[in-house]
């Protein structure tokens, strides 16, 4: 199984969809996790409601740091498009996704991102 990081800088909406979308749809392909370089300690209620919307629960997950991970050889690392603000951490490949921030946006936006970081986790599961 493959080892993927999804980062952003708060760890409370792009990184936390990622890893959600990468756990129900890589079940049995690889081991996701997801952390930011500045964790707000919470999920984004916004975030919550629109993976709610396609059945994923959110409820109970918590921002994180990279101090909270496990020590684990990663296969991918995914920055969201945090660019200098993601701190670089090891990888056999890295990618750059350079989805926008939806924190302060419509719930509509917030939607938008969730359906792109779908197709994109797809993609990713495609190419493993």
């Amino acid at each position: 199984m493959k080892n993927v990081l999804f980062v952003c800088i708060e760890n409370a909406c792009r990184s936390q969809m990622a890893e959600a979308w990468a756990r129900h749809l890589g079940r049995g392909r690889l081991n996701a996790f997801s952390a930011g370089s500045r964790p707000a300690g919470s999920v984004n209620p916004r975030a919550i409601e629109v993976m709610r919307e396609r059945g994923i629960e959110l409820t109970g997950h918590q921002s994180k740091g990279f101090d909270a991970l496990p020590a684990l050889t990663w296969d991918y690392v995914i920055t969201m498009g945090c660019g200098d603000d993601c701190p670089f951490v090891p990888a056999r490949a890295r990618l750059d996704w350079n989805i926008p921030d939806p924190k302060g946006k419509s719930l509509e936006e917030f939607r938008q991102v969730r359906d792109e970081i779908e197709r994109r986790v797809r993609q990713l599961l495609e190419q493993l």
